[in-house]
């Protein structure tokens, strides 16, 4: 019965829309819940691409239970998705940054986002709006419009810009697997360098990976002097050049 109302939800929204009023092209949401299931559906009609951007706070769907992910992906749709550079201070990000990167997510970072947003395809369009007086959330469901083609337009503008963010490795970074001895950068060193580069402070770096700051400041150290550098620009430049983070 789900399958049923989700294939029928998809070829609904994919009709043409010549004609239609603007009541046909956008669809008021209100409260959690029916977010939580528009945003679940959305990415369930795509059939090509989702994109989104994510921002803070996380109000109907937290990224560990977007449940519509893993199976959109399983029918080899691809998604894109660029986070507000403060939503990587938010406990437990990390973790299913790595989580979304093995699935083959591709993630990137921007200082600012000006809104939270996700695209199924070139069809549908969801914009979440302020609270309302009732003190509910509320959001919009774009059809194919004029509208929605600016907000495409808007992604991919943002996309080229951002930082790509780039996490090695499967694991936590516990501070009993460092190991000074290695040469070059482990997954945790890359880990730290991609967190660094996309804005974030020690402190912070050094909460999301399960450091100290003084281990932080210890491995940094170290990348520098195997690098041959004397400054954290440099040692950016430098990582960049030999493949220890992805490029901008």
């Amino acid at each position: 019965m789900a399958e049923q109302a989700l294939v029928s939800f998809a070829e609904e929204h994919r009709a043409a829309m010549t004609g239609s009023s603007i009541n046909d092209l956008i669809e008021v949401v209100t409260g959690v819940d029916a977010i939580r299931h528009r945003f679940l559906q959305v990415q369930q009609a795509a059939r090509t691409q989702v994109r989104t951007f994510i921002t803070a706070p996380f109000l109907a769907v937290p990224p560990d239970e977007n449940t519509a992910e893993p199976a959109a992906i399983g029918r080899g749709v691809h998604f894109r998705a660029v986070l507000d550079r403060a939503v990587l201070a938010e406990p437990g990000i990390i973790t299913d940054a790595i989580d979304s990167l093995r699935n083959g997510v591709q993630l990137r970072v921007a200082d600012q986002l000006p809104m939270k947003l996700v695209l199924a395809d070139a069809d549908l369009g969801l914009v979440p709006l302020a609270v309302t007086p009732a003190g509910e959330p509320g959001a919009v469901l774009l059809h194919r419009s004029g509208l929605l083609d600016a907000l495409d337009a808007l992604f991919e503008t943002v996309w080229r810009t951002a930082h790509p963010l780039e996490l090695s490795g499967t694991g936590g970074g516990a501070e009993t697997t460092v190991e000074l001895g290695a040469e070059g950068p482990t997954d945790l060193d890359r880990r730290i360098l991609a967190l660094l580069l996309a804005g974030l402070t020690d402190p912070t770096a050094a909460t999301q990976l399960g450091l100290s700051p003084r281990t932080l400041h210890r491995r940094l150290r170290y990348l520098m002097d195997i690098a041959g550098v004397r400054t954290r620009m440099q040692l950016g430049g430098y990582a960049v050049r030999h493949g220890w983070v992805e490029p901008r």
